[in-house]
């Protein structure tokens, strides 16, 4: 049985990619903090959780494993800017750590995914080749991993670099924070959908079963298709312009709910567009996605619908660091003794004593 080390594996996509691994009859160590909690991975005799920052590793985590999935990050430009020193060593420093260790133990294939949002906002069609703009702190922090482990590649060290498109669809770990996620959301709920003029700016998509597909396909694949290289991960029609995303969001929804969707349009026009191709990886592994977003909204509003995902702090993946920050501050200030109600403590130091004695 092959071994399969997973950081980041309590995550938005960790969640739905663990599963896929051990349905597939790999062993995955699954590395993270659980800010999210431990209960959305399924208990399997061949997954083993590890509670651990990926900054302080132990290398012997490494140890009997074949594959390296490298996931962990703070997950989008919001968070990035205000975790600014964290989301550099986490996206960056602690990624090309696990590269560099990976090597050094021997293991078969290290896979970084990152980010279509690396070429910024650019008028022409970008692909692999194209140059890159990084605007945020998120941007910056992948492309700068990309840039430090691609040259670790050798004939028995395959390193993979993925750049996803932004991502949606359903998640144990669940995502409001996502544009279509965020969207369908917000129409389901409240009836309007407010976007931002004039909605002919393009986003790449793609769904959370699709981008863990690619990472699952990539263990497997030709390592001399793969070796050293980078892969949009997406697909051209899911190249969306804002304003149809919109419709296809408010159509969706109003189809499933029978509750009218209205669009409500707000703010000055939004010049930041940027289309990707996808051809590289079509024609290199002959993979396209499965999915579209109207299949993603109707997933979404199913779930919705029956009661089993709702939009809390937590899936807020800002507020939620937010409010762990916030109680981790509280919880110092407040604790004594080990502990707050129940500390640490000797009975016979507060058991009564006579006054004759």
């Amino acid at each position: 049985m092959e071994t399969v080390l997973v950081t980041g594996a309590g995550g938005y996509i960790g969640t739905v990619l663990v599963p896929k691994l051990l349905n597939k009859g790999y062993y995955v160590k699954a590395v993270d903090r659980y800010f999210f909690g431990k209960e959305k991975l399924p208990q399997h005799q061949n997954l083993e959780i590890i509670k651990e920052d990926t900054r302080k590793l132990p290398e012997q985590i490494f140890e009997n494993v074949n594959y390296v999935i490298d996931l962990v990050a703070v997950s989008n430009d919001p968070s990035g800017e205000l975790f600014n020193k964290a989301t550099w060593q986490i996206n960056y420093r602690s990624r090309v750590r696990t590269a560099y260790l990976s090597k050094k133990y021997g293991i078969k294939r290290y896979i970084l995914p990152s980010s279509c949002s690396i070429y910024g906002f650019q008028e022409e069609i970008v692909d692999e080749t194209s140059k890159t703009n990084p605007l945020t702190t998120y941007a910056k922090a992948n492309e700068k991993a990309e840039q430090e482990v691609l040259p670790l590649a050798d004939e028995n060290f395959v390193v993979t670099v993925i750049r996803q498109s932004t991502v949606f669809g359903y998640s144990p770990r669940m995502r409001f924070d996502l544009a279509i996620n965020g969207m369908t959301y917000g129409a389901w709920k409240t009836g309007k959908l407010p976007l931002m003029r004039d909605g002919t700016q393009y986003r790449p998509m793609v769904h959370v079963q699709d981008t863990t597909d690619v990472m699952v396909l990539l263990l497997s694949a030709d390592k001399n298709k793969i070796n050293g290289e980078i892969f949009n991960v997406g697909g051209d029609n899911l190249n969306y312009q804002i304003g149809k995303l919109g419709k296809i969001v408010a159509n969706t929804v109003q189809k499933e709910t029978g509750r009218n969707v209205d669009i409500e349009w707000y703010g000055d026009p939004d010049h930041r567009s940027y289309r990707v191709s996808f051809k590289k990886i079509k024609e290199t592994l002959g993979w396209t996605p499965k999915w579209n977003a109207e299949m993603g909204v109707k997933e979404i509003v199913n779930k919705l619908e029956k009661g089993e995902i709702d939009k809390t702090t937590e899936t807020i993946t800002l507020n939620w660091y937010k409010e762990l920050e916030k109680w981790y501050n509280i919880i110092e200030e407040l604790k004594m003794y080990g502990g707050i109600l129940n500390i640490d403590i000797d009975n016979d130091e507060i058991t009564p004593f006579s006054l004759n004695k």
